[in-house]
């Protein structure tokens, strides 16, 4: 025993306390964090896979509003657009010998969307001209809903049509109070 010397049994000793040392290391702190390690990005893959789902999700909803926006930019310009019963009755008179616009009510909150509720008279010379005023309305720059049932009588040499019909519009003034009145 003698032989051993005594520097070896110093680095012996050390090597032991060293060895020692990175197994309790290991075991109190670098397993356990490399477990919750693995936890985590299990969790952030997982996150990272929703995220791209999510993302997908919301490219393909944009294309589809810019698709619908662009499809259908005559109707969204319409409903932006505040009726004028005297320019309704400028631009159709063409298809009437005789044309008045009367508002029923103020404008009504129906959908999200303003409502004028209007009572038309006019006087036309054959029922085709009332089926080009139809196919002009449904060209025109407003949302105009016509309500059934359309009233005719002859009146000598023409014809007296009296209906109704809905114009919507997007009013913001009106659909901001209504938002604030259903939100109180």
């Amino acid at each position: 025993m003698n032989n051993i010397s005594r520097q070896y049994i110093y680095l012996l000793v050390v090597s032991l306390i060293l060895f020692l040392f990175v197994l309790i290391f290991s075991f109190l702190v670098l397993i356990p964090e490399g477990k919750e390690y693995r936890i985590k990005r299990v969790e952030i893959l997982s996150m990272n896979r929703d995220f791209r789902e999510y993302l997908n999700f919301h490219t393909e909803t944009e294309d589809t509003l810019q698709e619908l926006r662009s499809k259908n930019r005559r109707i969204i310009t319409a409903f932006e657009k505040t009726f004028s019963p005297s320019r309704f009755e400028k631009e159709n008179k063409k298809y009437f010998s005789k044309l008045s616009v009367s508002t029923l009510l103020e404008p009504s909150i129906e959908n999200g969307f303003a409502v004028y509720e209007v009572n038309t008279t006019s006087q036309i010379s054959s029922p085709k001209s009332f089926y080009n005023f139809l196919e002009g309305v449904n060209k025109s720059a407003y949302m105009i809903a016509i309500n059934f049932p359309i009233d005719f009588k002859r009146e000598g040499e023409s014809i007296k049509s009296s209906f109704t019909m809905n114009v919507y519009f997007n009013n913001k003034d009106i659909n901001a109070t209504a938002s604030v009145s259903v939100n109180k």
